[in-house]
């Protein structure tokens, strides 16, 4: 037997195939099999209680969740005495799993409703009846059960180096992205003050009434907060099982008291929590992640807090690592939301290397809307956010913002124009340096606000000096520095009107109104909450729209191009090399191709999709032609934009019947007198990626059929980029001018080719 021909595999084990399957960027994920007994299942564990509550006469609760009084641990304690309606209780714990998820999904009932019962349910209650939601039905819910009206989005803005400028400009650039909660932290915990501060003047240079928390530990935090340096704090942890809370020396108790900590002073303060994070700890007790989450949202309510932070957050990847753990995730957000809690819907640490895998996790919040879409985007990029890479970072603003416009969605946030950009991030950076001089935290140096200013990360800040952030944090820690004092500073160093908005922010904190749930500032400083901005969803026609102005915004991007657009940029490319010397005739010499060229061609067109100019195809045809020793002439066509009919016009003016059609988008083909219109002889069709070469080459073909000769076989470029995305908007435009220059009544017309000077 004579030996296998053709290429050897490198691993005969293996087909490639799933070699090739194997390098996707979704196998860098984790994938595990269920395990209930590791935690590791979304719901459903053998482990989870039945549903149950007893109550005596005296109203104490004797029985929660197949557990009795004297087996209670701390978490089901205090959900006991604190967490439930136990007047609406037994109705609640009444209504049939399936009737109330049914409940959720029908716009018909209204959400006052479904929060009066949920009010009086029990976690593992309230578990069961959200896991029959389906994934479309989950989107419906949260449409409706959403605290606030009006979607917002939060963004994270941090660096490698805590450069208090870099910080800034990343904040007021956060701001001018539309983000109305910033969230910054630190590599270096010592930096904590400083981070604080800058993020806080940058946010106010970027918009009015930004909201901007410190994510450090929870007495700093909370320090920070006193101080005024922060608005809002968000980092204060609630677990599952007792273990956990145990494991940190914490207690409901203990967090309770922190979250009333935070709103005596001022502060906004939600929770966070997240499905995956005992199984992560080591201490799931074989429950299900959603059942955990269920104790943990129960928590939440029963502690006072005015909303939760969860849908996986850092603990995302685990539960995204089993089925219909994605799933899991939204069903947590909406668990939230039948709380009556403010939801900050996760979308925060990356769940998946796939973008796919990112986009589907997200893509149902976006549609359905959330009080925050994101609970962490990170509008650094991905090297510099040191809470790890977000679900959606820097590289993928341009994204978001197409999504938002593909679906008309409001995903709380607008493109900004880059002079806009610009000028915030300038000002923002000589605010800082303003600021830290007057109080004398620090110095900056031309060069480091310079390359802060233009930065794209803090790569691009080689001038930043480490120990500055550090030594600014000191001062204020040690003078007692507040954000009253950077009032001050501000107004006196020329920053009056950043001065008024941090200022406002102060006078806010006493009056409070913020506090309400999912309270936002929109930028006329009017709060936006579950009071003021309340869901009022009830299907079609109802809830929330964007206005008018909101909607384009969300329309426009930076990157969509008008006709007048592409007129101007064409223009740029006008060329007098190309000019009328009359009527076109029939050729006689059995040398001659004919180049026929679209109407708008030295009219209103002048330069082809892959970046040539007409003039310059022209020029590498009529080089090809004379190479074969072939005449070319160019004729422009004026009664039609069929290319066919082009080549074929071209080809019965031809002394050869050879003709080569030219549209002015690029796009050309070689013709034979006696062929059909849709018939030739060759086709480039794929114009963007036809090069100065081809065109040579199509120009020596069209030579060698008029001489009878064999042509070179010539092959359009191939791409596995999306040309057809990149480029037929402006092929819309290009044919509509075409279409406009398209004169029936005008016979073809010579051109010349006028040589260059």
């Amino acid at each position: 037997m004579s030996a296998p021909t053709g290429k050897t595999r490198r691993d005969p084990d293996r087909v490639g195939r799933f070699r090739f399957m194997d390098a996707q960027p979704v196998n860098l994920d984790g994938f595990a099999v269920e395990d209930p007994s590791l935690g590791l299942v979304a719901f459903d564990s053998p482990a989870d209680p039945l549903p149950s509550l007893v109550v005596d006469e005296e109203g104490r609760v004797l029985e929660m969740d197949s557990r009795l009084r004297e087996d209670f641990d701390i978490i089901d304690d205090f959900i006991a005495h604190h967490g439930l309606d136990l007047a609406m209780a037994p109705e609640a714990m009444a209504v049939p799993d399936l009737q109330l998820a049914r409940m959720m999904a029908d716009p018909g009932v209204p959400r006052s409703a479904i929060i009066r019962l949920v009010d009086g349910m029990t976690p593992a209650k309230l578990a069961r009846c959200l896991a029959h939601l389906r994934p479309v039905e989950l989107a419906m819910a949260m449409t409706k059960l959403r605290a606030r009206r009006t979607p917002s989005n939060q963004a994270h803005v941090t660096n490698r180096s805590d450069d208090p400028l870099l910080l800034a400009a990343d904040a007021a650039t956060a701001a001018a992205f539309g983000f109305r909660e910033i969230e910054t932290t630190v590599p270096v915990l010592g930096d904590a003050a400083s981070n604080a501060m800058a993020v806080s003047i940058g946010a106010a240079v970027g918009s009015p009434g930004v909201l901007v928390q410190c994510s450090v530990e929870e007495a700093t935090e909370l320090a920070l907060g006193m101080r005024g340096l922060v608005s809002y704090a968000e980092t204060v942890s609630l677990y599952g099982t007792e273990q956990v809370f145990v494991d940190g020396d914490d207690t409901p108790w203990s967090k309770a008291f922190l979250a009333s900590a935070y709103a005596s002073r001022g502060v906004k303060m939600r929770v966070t929590s997240g499905g995956g994070a005992e199984a992560l700890m080591g201490a799931a007790e074989g429950r299900s992640m959603f059942y955990l989450e269920a104790r943990c949202v129960a928590l939440a309510r029963a502690i006072g807090a005015q909303g939760v932070q969860n849908g996986g957050i850092d603990s995302a990847s685990v539960a995204a690592s089993v089925p219909r753990g994605v799933r899991s995730l939204m069903a947590e957000n909406v668990m939230v939301m039948a709380r009556n809690l403010e939801a900050c819907t996760g979308n925060d640490a990356l769940m998946s290397e796939s973008h796919v895998r990112r986009t589907s996790r997200t893509l149902p919040i976006l549609l359905a809307g959330s009080d925050y879409i994101c609970s962490g985007f990170g509008s650094i990029q991905r090297y510099d956010n040191m809470f790890g890479p977000s679900q959606w970072n820097a590289e993928d603003i341009d994204d978001y913002l197409v999504m938002q416009r593909d679906w008309g969605v409001d995903g709380g946030l607008r493109s900004a124009a880059e002079p806009t950009v610009a000028a915030l991030r300038e000002r923002a950076v000589q605010a800082v340096r303003a600021v830290y001089r007057h109080l004398g935290l620090g110095d900056f140096t031309d060069a480091w606000a310079e390359q802060a200013i233009d930065a794209a990360g803090s790569k691009d800040v080689p001038a930043a000096d480490l120990m500055t952030p550090l030594v600014a944090s000191r001062i204020i820690r040690e003078t007692g520095l507040t954000m009253v004092d950077v009032v001050a500073a501000l107004y006196e160093t020329g920053f009056e009107a950043e001065a008024e908005r941090v200022l406002r922010m102060l006078k806010a904190r006493v009056a409070g109104d913020y506090l309400q749930t999912a309270a936002i500032f929109d930028d006329s400083w009017r709060v936006l909450s579950l009071v003021t901005d309340p869901n009022d969803y009830a299907g079609p026609g109802t809830g929330y729209e964007p206005d008018p102005a909101r909607q384009g915004e969300i329309d426009t991007i930076r990157q969509q191009r008008s006709m007048q657009d592409l007129r101007a940029e064409q223009a740029h490319h006008r060329s007098e090399r190309l000019r009328v010397r009359g009527p076109a005739r029939v050729g006689s010499d059995p040398r001659e191709v004919v180049i026929g060229v679209s109407p708008a061609v030295g009219r209103e067109l002048w330069s082809t999709l892959s970046g040539l100019a007409v003039v310059e195809v022209l020029d590498e045809l009529l080089a090809g032609l004379e190479e074969e020793g072939c005449l070319g002439r160019v004729v422009r066509v004026n009664d039609t934009i069929d290319l066919g009919l082009i080549g074929l016009r071209a080809a019965r003016l031809s002394g050869s019947g050879i003709g080569i059609g030219l549209q002015a988008k690029g796009t050309a083909l070689i013709h034979r007198r006696d062929l059909p219109p849709l018939a030739n002889l060759e086709l480039y069709s794929v114009a963007p990626s036809v090069d100065a070469g081809l065109y040579r080459l199509l120009g020596v073909n069209a030579g060698r059929h008029a001489k009878g000769a064999t042509p070179q076989p010539a092959r359009n470029p191939y791409s596995d980029e999306a040309i057809e995305a990149r480029y037929h908007t402006k092929v819309v435009a290009l044919v509509g001018i075409e279409r406009q220059c398209c004169l029936p009544q005008l016979d073809p017309e010579e051109l010349e080719v006028a040589p260059w000077q």
